[in-house]
């Protein structure tokens, strides 16, 4: 009986694959759209201050910032889907965002969050400007990258 429910249990992983894999198209498509947006609004006014243009970088980071999310969820549909349901296929790899084990999978969506966070931070830096909450934030982030980083290594 408890094997029957395990085996029963695939169909919650296709459900956690779905899920993911619906919510990197998404991602990918508000994307798309932000940037349509950002290359109109640069079309009709073309940044001439230095306010105007760190504008337009914090929107450009933004923008980055949620392509790397959609990157994390469309590298974890694939990844479950290959570790829990189908089979290894080497004919369609995503290169160092490679995930062969569930191990590899953690210490991919590591990296890849220590990236989110450094944009996070960059965004910030240029909104804000020099200040202490600039200093607060950046210090939260070198100490969560830090741990990051050493769980990362000490993985085995």
């Amino acid at each position: 009986m408890i094997e029957r429910i395990f085996q029963g249990s695939r169909f919650l992983v296709w459900v956690a694959v779905a899920t993911t894999a619906v919510s990197a198209v998404l991602l990918y498509g508000v994307s798309l759209n932000t940037m349509a947006r950002i290359l109109l609004d640069l079309v009709h006014e073309v940044p001439n201050t230095a306010d105007a243009s760190k504008s337009l970088a914090v929107k450009l980071l933004k923008l980055l910032d949620l392509l790397f999310i959609a990157i994390s969820f469309q590298l974890i549909a694939v990844s479950l889907y290959r570790l829990f349901i189908g089979t290894s296929n080497k004919a369609t790899t995503l290169g160092p965002l490679e995930a062969d084990s569930f191990h590899d999978l953690k210490k991919t969506l590591i990296q890849v969050s220590v990236v989110i966070l450094v944009i996070l931070f960059l965004e910030h830096a240029v909104e804000v400007g020099a200040t202490l909450e600039t200093l607060y934030l950046g210090a939260a982030i070198s100490l969560v990258t830090f741990s990051a980083i050493l769980a990362w290594k000490n993985m085995k």
